[in-house]
Formats: structure tokens, sequence, C-alpha cells
């Protein structure tokens, strides 16, 4: 910060609020985490009801304690009627003048507590009880949606009812817990820096004021959160307000329209630069930005413990996991711009960027990527991504100078640094830095004056990553070896299936073979079994029984039989939690808006059904077609390997399509001589005889951990003018001869030259995150585009819907479900082979990023 800067948000900072922001954030996101599991509230009879009892009994009973307290003690609303009483609190400026109309002063929450969590409720429900003998205090949720009465309908008769649309401001704050409920967010650093950040934003609104100036103020979510805390308490926010901008402001939520160009758009926009503009420092937060849609709910009926009892038993997942242990793996999220540069030695100015990327392996982050600098090309790139809390980050400037080669350039590296992430986020404190850094100059091109890089960056607080798990059969793991060097250790004999970490670490190796256990009167009779080999120990981990698969020891059953339960799931896993399969990827798992939705009869998610998780919790996802599991939960990681073991035993090399296996003699693959195969035919072959079909799985040809290092020829591209400043990206066309293009959302840094390429539009309509390389009869960069460059691809399907995370490398005939499918980390190099995505972990932000 200048010094001018320094003193305005030292001035910031100085705004009173007379309430405990940090304390009543955490309580509103516990509020807010019940009703998304009580979505009844949402929509329909039921949300009307709540509305019914919320104008009729909470408010009128509100007023009567507000004016002469009814007990000692607080008054504690009802769990329906706080929703409503929610929603219209958060427009302050009506919820006043309904209150001071209807009741002669503004109802505030002091003295009131929530359901959620309380015991103190006795006192409330008699004197509910006693005022409503024929209203129950607790909602009464009917599943059917059926009532004896049109509840809107019966307000007219009320003597005081508010005339605000209630049902259109549930409609609007539905979607707000989403993008609230990552972990970090009820973090006690992240909060504060919060509210400090709450306070610069009711000061630009007060300057603005001061100086006539119509600025539409948009916040990101974490002002936003706090602006919400705020509002719910009625009487601080007023005074509070008042005392600051001598007005109530106005809470306006009814812009929901991103469209570049609209009023939300260009608020944000406007907000953003006098927010750097004022304060010095960067008006983006990780973890404080647009999520994207809420994932769309799956289509069936909340969970009942009376019509989903559990008859299986499980033990704790911390014995579980004495089959299985894996080393604790945390993650941050980070966004990082380059903002300035200075003391570049002359005749070098101009077509400057940065590339960095992790100096040590990061399970997570393992790609790198290149960033235009603000002050060079005064376009804003801000780039987004995971990674291990730990390490260093490395920079590297570099400047592109003219060739001798007509159209292109050469890449000429000026300076370099490290950054250490451990300087950052211990002790953690704001979470987030903008400062000049020195660079360590590495060419011949030394000025006077040390280059200095002005660099902001961002962090969440660290917290436990979900897992990513791939599985090799072993035949193709040793034609691949020269590959994967991590996993030469792992060799064992025909029919074992190994299973490695984010590092290519061995977890556990499976098989699947006869078993003369169960038992007829007198006789064994085969069956099939799961055996686990873990450090040269073996365990016996499934069995099939009936319908169905018992697991550790009948601590879980995979349960194959079908039955109506009014959903659609495939099949379910029973123990002391509930987990249904569901084709396809849902809830956390959907794809994103710019991904297209192939391919999804290859994935299977697994929900947790619970009273606490009515509607679903995402717990694993499982790729079918190359073999990855992403679990989140501990207790989940024993059994979703099984799980996902034997589910690709029933994908055959023919008439395999999603979970359906058409007729076909079946058998078990690479069984060892001293156990005998049932070897029958089977009709229809479906879920239940998981046991007799064939292994299919696809190997990662890549190098370890699943990237190719960019090569230093790599990062001499040809480079022209930059398009259209509509992305935060580079937008660096190249040379497209013959091909698609760059589509709509063009070029991060290059996609380089792209011969009779279809590419989706070239690149994709995502663009391409720093270069796609040559693509010669290739279809391109697909929807997605590239995170960090393709490579060469030579008659290859290109990197597919989701884009690629860090570069594919060099792909040659090869059909890569469209290349990399739905995002890669750095496929490699392939031949004659299909490629194995891993999700895109870093991207370039685009402006959607940066719309709260």
């Amino acid at each position: 910060m200048e010094k001018n800067q320094e003193l305005e948000w030292a001035e910031a900072q100085q705004i009173e609020i007379g309430v405990d922001l940090v304390a009543a954030a955490k309580r509103q996101l516990q509020f807010l985490s019940a009703v998304d599991r009580n979505r009844f509230l949402y929509e329909g009879p039921s949300l009307e009801r709540a509305i019914y009892r919320y104008n009729a009994y909470w408010l009128p009973l509100l007023a009567k304690h507000s004016e002469s307290p009814l007990f000692d003690g607080p008054l504690a609303v009802p769990f329906d009627c706080e929703w409503i009483w929610h929603c219209h609190r958060l427009n302050p400026v009506r919820y006043k003048s309904d209150c001071e109309e209807l009741y002669g002063k503004i109802l505030d929450n002091s003295n009131v507590i929530s359901t959620i969590g309380s015991s103190c409720l006795r006192e409330t429900e008699e004197v509910w009880n006693k005022l409503y003998p024929e209203e129950p205090f607790i909602f009464n949720f009917n599943p059917t949606g059926e009532y004896q009465e049109d509840a809107l309908k019966v307000l007219s008769g009320l003597e005081k009812c508010t005339k605000y649309d209630l049902v259109s401001a549930v409609k609007r704050q539905s979607p707000f817990f989403y993008q609230v409920s990552r972990p970090h967010m009820d973090d006690e650093i992240f909060l504060q820096e919060a509210v400090a950040r709450y306070k610069g934003f009711l000061y630009l609104i007060k300057s603005n004021r001061e100086k006539s100036i119509k600025q539409f103020c948009v916040p990101t979510y974490d002002i936003d959160l706090i602006w919400h805390t705020h509002q719910l308490h009625p009487l601080s926010y007023c005074k509070d307000l008042k005392e600051i901008l001598g007005m109530v402001l106005e809470h306006d939520d009814m812009d929901s329209d991103r469209t570049k160009g609209k009023k939300l758009d260009n608020g944000f926009s406007g907000t953003t630069k006098q927010w750097e503009d004022t304060f010095g420092t960067r008006y983006w937060k990780a973890g404080a930005m647009y999520r994207g849609n809420s994932p769309s709910p799956l289509k069936l009926n909340s969970y009942s413990a009376s019509t989903n009892t559990i008859k299986y038993d499980v033990v704790s997942s911390q014995e579980c996991q004495n089959i299985i242990h894996l080393s604790e793996l945390k993650t941050v999220e980070v966004l990082l711009e380059f903002v300035e540069v200075k003391n570049i030695p002359d005749g070098l100015k101009g077509n400057l960027f940065v590339q960095f990327v992790k100096s040590q392996p990061d399970a997570i982050f393992n790609s790198k990527w290149k960033l235009s600098i603000l002050s060079e090309t005064g376009v804003k790139q801000v780039a987004s991504f995971q990674c291990e809390p730990k390490g260093d980050l490395h920079f590297e400037l570099i400047c592109c100078r003219s060739s001798s080669i007509p159209i292109t350039r050469t890449a000429v590296t000026l300076g370099s640094i490290l950054l250490p992430l451990h300087d950052i986020l211990v002790p953690a404190s704001k979470l987030s830095v903008e400062r000049w850094l020195e660079l360590k100059s590495v060419s011949d091109h030394a000025s006077s004056k040390p280059i200095s890089l002005r660099v902001a960056i961002s962090f969440t607080v660290p917290h436990p990553a979900p897992r990513e798990l791939h599985m090799f059969s072993s035949r193709e793991l040793s034609r691949w070896t020269s590959f994967l060097p991590s996993c030469t250790r792992m060799q064992r004999s025909k029919g074992w299936t190994q299973v490695t970490d984010e590092a290519g670490i061995e977890v556990i190796s499976l098989q699947l073979r006869d078993s003369l256990k169960a038992k007829v009167g007198k006789n064994s009779i085969p069956t099939k079994e799961v055996i686990g080999i873990k450090m040269s120990e073996s365990c016996h981990l499934a069995e099939f029984v009936k319908t169905g698969w018992s697991l550790i020891d009948g601590q879980w059953f995979l349960d194959f039989q079908q039955k109506s339960s009014g959903d659609d799931h495939l099949f379910k896993l029973v123990g002391k939690r509930l987990v249904k399969f569901f084709q396809g990827r849902k809830l956390d798992y959907e794809p994103n808006n710019c991904e297209k939705h192939n391919r999804e009869q290859d994935f299977v998610s697994a929900i947790e059904f619970s009273a606490e998780y009515p509607y679903g919790r995402a717990v694993a996802l499982f790729d079918l077609k190359f073999g990855v599991m992403k679990i989140k939960e501990e207790w989940m990681v024993v059994p979703g390997i099984t799980t996902a073991f034997l589910l690709l035993h029933t994908k055959k090399k023919k008439g395999y399509n999603g979970l359906t296996v058409s007729e076909e003699k079946s058998e078990v693959d690479n069984v060892p001589e001293s156990v005998q195969t049932c070897g029958e035919e089977e009709k229809n072959l479906n879920l239940t005889n998981l046991s007799f079909s064939r292994t299919d799985l696809k190997v990662n040809v890549s190098e370890a951990n699943g990237v190719v290092p960019v090569k230093e020829e790599d990062s001499k591209e040809n480079i022209t003018m930059p398009l259209k400043e509509d992305k935060l990206s580079s937008h660096y066309g190249r040379n497209m001869v013959k091909s698609g293009g760059c589509g709509a959302g063009g070029c991060g840094a290059g996609c380089g030259n792209m011969v009779k390429s279809d590419g989706c539009g070239g690149c994709g309509s995502g663009g391409c995150g720093a270069g796609c390389g040559n693509t010669v009869k290739s279809s391109g960069c697909g929807a997605g585009g590239c995170g960090a460059g393709c490579g060469n691809m030579v008659n290859s399907g290109g990197c597919g819907a989701g884009g690629c995370g860090g570069g594919c490398g060099n792909m040659v005939e090869n059909g890569g479900s469209g290349g990399c499918g739905g995002g890669c980390g750095g496929c490699g190099s392939f031949g004659y082979k299909t490629a194995q995505p891993k999700e895109g972990i870093a991207s370039i932000a685009g402006k959607e990023l940066l719309t709260a």
C-alpha cells in the first residue's frame, strides 16, 4: 500500500459495529446448514405454511414478548419461522417499515434464541401452546405437501400480515448457503478478515455518498456473509448504518444475472477498481468467490429412518482404517495475480509474463502455469488453483523477443524467485500477501537495479483434501512400467489389481478369486471373494452372498437387489451408514457449466443418506473408465475401494454400456492355477453377478504424478497480439490453419499451430490456460480448454470437455475420450493408448470467478 492507501484502510477499520459479527456469522452458518438439510422449506406447500405460521403466530408472539417479557429467559423461535424471519430481515428497509407499520416498532432478535442446538425450549413451548392451542410449536412437516387449507390464501384474513413477497425472498436466499458452505468459511481467522473487509466495503459506500458518486457496490461472498449477519440484528443494523451512512443501507438481492455488461457484472468491476485504487490491495479473496450454480438435487424423497432400516453393523472408521492407512493430505485454495514489474532493462520491456510452479512435488498441484502482468498488458489475469500448504512457489519472469524466424519469438528468462508458503501460512494472519519481490537475475540482461515483481496472493486456511486413488491391473502395469517408476516395486502375479494414491505409492493390492467357504448342509459350494494384500499381509475384504457382497467380515453389505424406493439409485451399501450409488456425477461432483455432460455413463456417485443428511451428501465418485476414485470421507476408503474394484469387474471389453453388461460368456481374468473358476455362462449378467465379469482397466502412462514437466524448448512459443479483454486470461491465439479457432473463450497463452483441427472451436469455448502446442488433425482442446498446454496432438481426440489442468504432452492417434477427458493435471505422452484424466486442479480465473 502507498501511505495514503494505508491511511484509508486504517480509517475504514475505525467503523464501529454493535454486534460480535464473527460469533454471529458462525451461528448463521450453523442455521443455514440445518435449513439446507430440511429443503421442504425452500418451496411448495410447506414453505407456504411456514410463511403463514410466521405471520399469524411468531411475529405476534415476538411483539408481545418484546413489549413485556412473558417469562424469564430467552424466547425460542420455531425452526420454520426462523427461516422465514431470516429471509424477511435480509431486506432491512422493508423489514423495518413492515414492523413499524404492523407493530409500531422494529422487532429485534435480542433475547431470542434459535431452536438449533438449544435446549431452552420448554418455557417458549408452554407459552405457545397456551396462546395457540390448535397449532403445534414444532412445525409438522407433511411429506406429501398436502394441507387442509391454502396457507397463502388465509393470510389475507389476518389482521397483521406483511405484503412482502416472502416466497420470492426465500427463492433468492436458498442458493446462498452453497456459496458459503466450504470448510474454511467458519474459520476464526477467515471470519475476522471478512469483518475487516466488510468495514472496507462500507467505507467505499460512504465515500461514494459523500462524493455523490452513483456506484452499485457488489460484495465478495466473505463480505456478503458478514453483511447478512449484520442485517439479522435489525436494531443494531439500523443504528450502525445511520451513524456510518446517515441512512439504512438497502440490501439489493433482486439481481442475479452475471452476464457481461449487466448490472451485477459492471457493479463488481467498478467495486474491484475502487477497492484496489482506495486500499491498494486486491479485492478478490481465496475461498470467497462465486462457485457457480449450486448442484442439482437428486430426484428422490428425503431420508426416512423408518423406510431405510439398516440391519448390518459396521465397526468404527478407525478400525476400518487399520486395513488401509492413508497419510494426511491437506489443501489450500489459492488466488494469484502479478500486479506490476519494475527495473526491466532497456529493450526488454513489453511482452513479459510470469511462469510459476511448485518447486517440490505436490500431490495436488503439479503443473506449470503462465500469467500476464497487469501493468504490462492492462488485462487482469488471476490464477485459481489448489495445492498442499507446504513447499515453495517458483516464479520465473520471461520476456518474449522477436526471432529471425518469421512470426516466431524466443523466450528469455530474466529472473526468478522462490516464495515459501510456510512464510505466509504460519503463523496464519490475513491469509493474503501483496508485496514487491526482488528477482534473482538468471540472464545476461542484468540492470543496475534488481528487477522487482509485485505479487498478490491469497490462501484459505488448510483443510483435509479429498483423496484420489487409482487402480491398475497387473498386466497393464507391467507393460507400462517404464512410464511409472514409482510402481515398479508393486509387481505381483497376474490377476492382481494395484491401488495407488496421488503420488503413485501402493495402498493395497486386490484379487477376485474362488472361495469354498459357503456351505449347504455338509457340502461346500463355490462362491467368490475379494482378497487384499497390504505390506505382504493378506486380508479378506468381501464375499459374494445371495443378492450382493458382504464386506469386511459382514460390517457392510453391498446390496444389488432392486427395490422400489422412489429414486433411481443403482444399488446401495448398508451398515451403520446408508450409501446409495447413482450413475453419473451427482451433487458436489456435478460437472461445471463449462463442461460437457458427456461420459456420464462412466461415472458412479456414492451418496450418503442419514437423518443429518436427508437429501444426501456426496462421499465418493468412481470413474469406471479410468479406474479413478475420489473419496471424501475416511470411513469410505475401505468399502469404497472394494466397491470400485467390484464395479470395475462388471466392465467387459465388449458389450459394456454404463453398468449394464450384455449377455456374454464370462470368466475371471488371470486367476492363479490353484484356484478354479466357475466357468459357467450367465444370462443377462447384472450387478448381482459381479464375480463373473472381466476387468477392463486402462492405465495412465504419464510420468510420475501424472504431469509432463514443461521443457525449456516448450517455453519458446509463438505468440501474437491478445484478443478481447472479456476473459481474465492471456488470450493469445497464435497460428491456426484450417482450425476451428480458439472458440469463445480464447486461449490463455497460446494454442500453438493447429492444422486441420476441429478444436471444438480450436481451443474450445473455455479457452486454453497456457497453450495447446501443435495440433495436427486433432479435435483440439474441447469445451473446457487447456490449463497449461496440451503439447503436440496428432490424430488425437484432443483434450475433451474438461480441458487440461497442466498439459497433456504428446498424444499420437489417441482416442483419449476426446484426449484428456474431463480435465488433465498433465497426461504425459500417449502412444496408441487411451488417456487417463485428472481433474483440472488449476485454472485461469474467468470473470465468473470474480463475480460475487
